[in-house]
């Protein structure tokens, strides 16, 4: 028998696999260009303050008094929880080269379908909770279920069709509030049912961090297992990558846009449920906003690896945690909104400048491999 241990090969056709050293080699690119934009970001913001007349240094200031202080560092956290789930969705149907833009009408529709349903049961804690989390992880999947049958059966841009279902989830929900689900109270506080408190999620750290963090990083954790370590994730990608390959290679193109549709709507689901067992206990007019559109920007700032989707939201709670003390010092809190904006602004560039010199250099060795290999044939 044969030991295929033993390379015996000529020396001069042993070519090492540097596969793991390109990895390494572009993951720190692709981090040296996403600190990049965040410093550019800050740089222009600084600029644009100095330009308007206001105080610059104060917002740095600002930055690292929040650094330094603990409850800003929980309140950080704390923001960057839906964060984090929106991401998420975001990524998985970044992965299959579609673009989810509905992350905020579909995680809407899970809040107020969970806040009706859930009134109409009395269960112990934990399967209250769970039960809440089914039915948003439901509404919210079936909800992305339309952009993801138009885009198969009629070939609409999922872009077009969820935006449209952004628009009509709104509308949707405010009707069916304000004429069926709406809690009728001597209070002025207007909302659906009030959850009972064996749905009330526990939090880490009284007043200040939730619980619900845990279920954000376990997201992120089953993206990965999902993503990038399954036979399921392998063929997302791959038709990602390239739909006509992957066609070749007997992976169904339709269905695998069925699942990552699915899949994306579900995880959004998720994303408003920190908002409602944790803080209103019910569905009403302040309901939560902005998780869907600021999933698009952790996503792409965190490369649509698990790992980046939670540093990029982390920054982004941040960022948010900074309003309250800007307008003390009388800076306008819009300028984390310019800060935010650059940011994507800034990572779409540069990302794409950094992803056309990688692609580059790794046809350049290539075709060096494939010439020495020739040579010694």
């Amino acid at each position: 028998m044969t030991d295929t241990s033993i390379d015996e090969r000529p020396r001069h056709l042993r070519i090492a696999n540097p596969k793991p050293a390109r990895n390494r080699q572009d993951a720190l690119v692709i981090l040296a260009s996403s600190l990049a934009a965040v410093l550019l970001s800050l740089i222009v913001a600084g600029l644009v303050l100095w330009v308007s007349g206001k105080d610059a240094t104060a917002l740095f200031e600002k930055m690292w008094e929040n650094l330094t202080s603990s409850n800003k560092l929980y309140e950080m956290v704390d923001r960057a929880t839906p964060m984090i789930i929106a991401g998420v969705a975001v990524a998985i149907g970044f992965k299959m080269n579609l673009f989810n833009i509905g992350v905020e009408g579909q995680y809407l529709m899970g809040v107020f379908f969970a806040a009706v349903i859930g009134t109409q049961f009395e269960l112990p804690a934990v399967l209250h909770v769970a039960l809440i989390m089914v039915v948003a992880l439901v509404a919210g999947s079936l909800w992305a279920a339309v952009a993801a049958v138009l885009k198969v059966t009629r070939g609409v841009n999922e872009v077009i069709a969820t935006i449209m279902l952004n628009a009509l989830a709104l509308n949707l929900i405010d009707f069916l509030f304000t004429e069926y689900f709406r809690f009728e109270s001597a209070s002025l506080d207007v909302k659906t049912k009030p959850l009972p408190t064996t749905a009330w999620f526990p939090e880490l750290v009284s007043g200040r961090l939730s619980a619900y963090i845990l279920v954000a990083l376990a997201v992120a954790l089953i993206y990965w297992l999902i993503v990038f370590k399954s036979r399921f994730g392998y063929r997302l990608r791959a038709s990602g990558v390239n739909a006509g390959a992957a066609r070749t290679g007997g992976i169904a193109a339709k269905k695998m846009i069925l699942a990552s549709m699915l899949l994306s709507g579900a995880i959004a689901g998720l994303t408003g449920l920190k908002y409602l067992l944790g803080e209103s206990y019910a569905y009403g007019p302040t309901r939560p906003e902005g998780f869907g559109f600021n999933g698009i920007a952790v996503a792409l700032l965190g490369r649509n690896h698990p790992a980046g989707i939670v540093i990029s939201a982390l920054l982004f709670g941040f960022l948010d945690s900074l309003s309250g003390p800007l307008q003390i010092a009388k800076i306008p809190s819009s300028i984390v909104l310019v800060i935010k904006a650059i940011i994507l602004l800034g990572v779409v560039i540069v990302n794409e400048v950094v992803s056309v010199k990688v692609a580059r250099r790794t046809a350049d060795r290539t075709a060096a491999q494939l010439e020495v290999a020739g040579a010694a044939a």
